[in-house]
């Protein structure tokens, strides 16, 4: 059995099925919401058909367009990094592959739509009374819990486990 196989990049299904979901929802949303006006899904949630030109709560939107290019090489450089670092760990589905995954397929999915379109679309409205969260969507939500378990495994699960490891072996 090659190296390569026997490394976690064999988990990149799970970012296959984010993008494919990710891409699928944005379809469906475009096709049939219309642009602005919320549809009531259940309390303090809607759908929204909205556009985000530029990053997360639409950081940089109205820069003139470098924006689309500098976001989908950063998500391109990213991912990259991602699929080396599945190639450095095992074949196994961990915390660590789960986040990696979960980030990779975001990525992706928004950069789709950053290099067809120029924009990403969003349609989850997620609100409290009149506050409402920044509109997003299944692409947002894969990163936003990826970035959560990577933070999760890097800062809490691997210290506690290298503690475990040491103690058993003194």
């Amino acid at each position: 059995m090659s190296k390569v196989n026997s490394t976690a990049i064999k988990t990149v299904w799970l970012s296959i099925l984010v993008i494919v979901l990710d891409q699928l929802t944005k379809l469906w949303a475009v096709d049939s919401l219309v642009f602005g006006e919320p549809v009531a899904v259940i309390p303090n949630l809607n759908w929204t058909l909205a556009y985000n030109y530029g990053a997360a709560f639409s950081f940089l939107a109205d820069m003139g367009g470098w924006q689309r290019w500098f976001f989908s090489g950063l998500a391109f450089a990213m991912s990259a990094i991602l699929l080396v670092w599945l190639t450095k760990l095992p074949n196994k589905f961990t915390v660590e592959t789960w986040g990696i995954n979960l980030v990779l397929g975001g990525a992706i999915g928004n950069v789709i739509d950053r290099v067809l379109e120029g924009r990403v679309t969003d349609f989850i409205d997620f609100y409290i009374g009149t506050w409402h969260y920044a509109t997003f969507n299944v692409a947002d939500i894969a990163i936003t819990v990826g970035a959560g378990l990577l933070i999760l495994s890097e800062l809490i699960l691997k210290p506690r486990a290298e503690k475990a490891l040491k103690e058993t072996s003194e």
